[in-house]
């Protein structure tokens, strides 16, 4: 599903991956775990094409990023589903319609559009609140919405880059059990984080990363 061969790319400052090799398996779980300027944000950019490799090639979903054209960006993005620490929420418009727009930028069919952000609402546990404001809810509440609206073009990967960052430990405790439900229910989860304490236990697959290498 998703394959890095041999990938490198750098920034002007010099931070970036140096010869990463990794696959990710349909329904897979991985954590990326590494410190700050490691290389995991930049590893999920490249993962969604946002950036290409200066060397080596990435296949993802059948889209090879030696053959990629500006215009396939759309259809690939509809099968990743990207979640970050900051949330991104569109402050002027209420949770439901956070998710809607997802749904209306991509084509979707009117009638599919209620049905499927009421659907994932309710996965998210935010049914009660879809006519709220974002910053009218808590942090955590936030995360579930962007969550919610990374799952609404029911993607086969979702790549998470420091989802609880910036979370307290009840409200990022309850974004790991979410992912986990989700991840039971067939789709891939790629989650970036720098805390070892919160992959401490896991049974999922860990890969370290330091100074843009994967070490293990």
């Amino acid at each position: 599903m998703i394959n890095l061969y041999n990938v490198s790319f750098s920034y002007p400052t010099g931070e970036g991956v140096k010869g990463v090799n990794l696959q990710i398996t349909p329904g897979e779980f991985v954590y990326l775990i590494g410190p700050s300027g490691a290389g995991k944000s930049t590893l999920l950019k490249l993962i969604y094409m946002d950036v290409f490799p200066q060397s080596g090639h990435i296949v993802v979903n059948g889209y090879n990023s030696l053959k990629f054209k500006k215009r396939y960006i759309p259809y690939l993005r509809r099968k990743i589903g990207i979640i970050f620490q900051d949330f991104k929420l569109l402050n002027d418009r209420s949770v439901f319609e956070n998710i809607t727009f997802v749904l209306q930028v991509t084509g979707t069919k009117r009638g599919d559009i209620k049905k499927r952000a009421l659907k994932v609402l309710a996965e998210v546990g935010l049914s009660h609140k879809r006519n709220k404001m974002p910053q009218q809810l808590s942090g955590g509440e936030q995360q579930r919405v962007a969550i919610a609206r990374a799952l609404v073009n029911e993607p086969i990967i979702l790549l998470a880059d420091e989802p609880t960052g910036n979370l307290d430990p009840v409200a990022a405790n309850d974004i790991l059990n979410i992912l986990d439900k989700i991840n039971v229910k067939g789709t891939a989860i790629l989650m970036a984080t720098h805390s070892d304490k919160l992959v401490q236990g896991t049974r999922k697959r860990i890969v370290n990363i330091m100074n843009g290498k994967l070490i293990s």
